[in-house]
């Protein structure tokens, strides 16, 4: 991918440029715990964005896209948006940046990326944050990892329409090989913990579905999780999010809130602690329970919180069906992927039994990709 830049780059601009990159990523486990201000718990993966970039001494990007195979050109001021959405996430950042006072210019970059689209690995965070920690290293902004999340989180609310917490941004930031992190969405605070599971392999399933609930569908959970919020907070004021509540506290308000709502918050309420319990399992190097977590949270997913689908309770089926050590859907729902920890030894049978018998029920076989956590955002020698 580097040389084919390379040599676009070259035929474009006629000189070279410097090498940054940024990560995609996954959630090992922590799902819609973010906006209840719970824990979350991603890892940067080996497939990201590569761009070159070298500084032009204009007030203009010159920008191509290979995957897109388009070339735009735009300035740095509010009325000079791009209309490519692909090139709105680069103007964004210069935006963003500039609203923070960095002092930027022009530049030329070329870019190319191998984050699957659509698989939720966050391919636009890879783009946000590639372009965020260049600018900030081209231009010797000093900017913070942190500030350099949020620049990225800010380019997606306000030129790219998606409201998204932070733990995209963050994890393709902050990544570390070899790393998981845990993130407290409530006080910000983060913490590495080791994830090298010798004699396992981590794989994505994609069922190649989207269902068009998702974005309703979330806001309703959402709204869920609030109303119980505010029950529990009549007898325990210092609940300011779910992720504050206790079971018990739970169970007090059960006479005043609906069946449906009282099932939304039993799956956060467990969620949030079952991050702490993966992460108290990785420093014991115990990966049984890292597994036997992440089918409690299929379970929470898809029987609680109702948010999983056919395609994907059946890809988690077959992983129990085949001995994986575990296996749940990943991102929102609706859709999307199953993550799986794999024993070596049984890898091969898992993947050839999950394509075969997903194809004869759905029509078509779901896309693997398999992942190793890798470095997020970084200068490329």
């Amino acid at each position: 991918m580097k040389s084919k830049i390379a040599e676009k780059f070259r035929t474009l601009f006629g000189k070279d440029g410097e090498f940054f990159a940024s990560a995609g990523r996954i959630n090992l486990i922590g799902e819609h715990t973010d906006y209840n201000g719970g824990f979350v718990f991603p890892g940067a993966v080996d497939k990201g964005i590569i761009a070159e970039i070298m500084l032009n001494g204009t007030d203009k990007v010159c920008a191509y896209s290979i995957d897109i195979d388009e070339y735009v050109e735009f300035g740095l001021n509010e009325e000079d948006a791009p209309t490519q959405s692909w090139a709105r996430y680069i103007f964004g950042v210069c935006r963003e940046t500039v609203k923070r006072g960095g002092k930027i210019g022009g530049f030329n970059t070329v870019f190319a990326g191998d984050v699957p689209i659509g698989a939720g690995m966050s391919s636009s965070a890879a783009l946000e944050s590639t372009f965020a920690f260049a600018l900030n290293y081209l231009f010797n902004l000093k900017i913070d990892k942190f500030e350099l999340a949020r620049i990225g989180q800010a380019t997606e609310h306000n030129y790219c329409g998606v409201k998204c917490g932070i733990m995209d941004q963050f994890a393709s930031i902050f990544g570390k090989k070899g790393n998981l992190i845990r993130l407290d969405c409530k006080t910000m605070e983060y913490k590495y913990f080791p994830f090298n599971p010798e004699g396992y392999r981590l794989v994505l399933l994609d069922s190649v579905v989207k269902h068009e609930l998702a974005s309703s569908a979330y806001n309703k959970r959402r709204e869920s999780c609030e109303r119980v919020t505010a029950a529990i907070r009549k007898n325990h004021p210092e609940v300011e999010y779910l992720r504050d509540a206790k079971r018990e506290w739970l169970n007090e308000v059960k006479a005043d809130i609906t069946d449906e709502d009282c099932k939304r918050a039993e799956y956060v309420i467990e969620e949030v602690q079952r991050v702490l319990d993966v992460c108290d399992a990785l420093e014991r190097g115990d990966y049984e329970t890292v597994g036997q977590k992440m089918y409690e949270t299929h379970y929470g997913m898809s029987k609680l919180y109702e948010v999983s689908c056919e395609e994907l309770d059946f890809l988690n089926n077959v992983a129990k069906e085949c001995g994986v050590t575990g296996s749940r859907v990943m991102g929102g729902g609706f859709g999307g992927c199953t993550i799986n920890l794999v024993k070596d030894e049984i890898y091969d049978s898992f993947i050839e039994k999950a394509k075969a018998s997903f194809k004869e029920k759905f029509g078509h076989e779901p896309k693997v990709y398999e992942v190793v956590i890798s470095d997020g955002a970084r200068k490329l020698d």
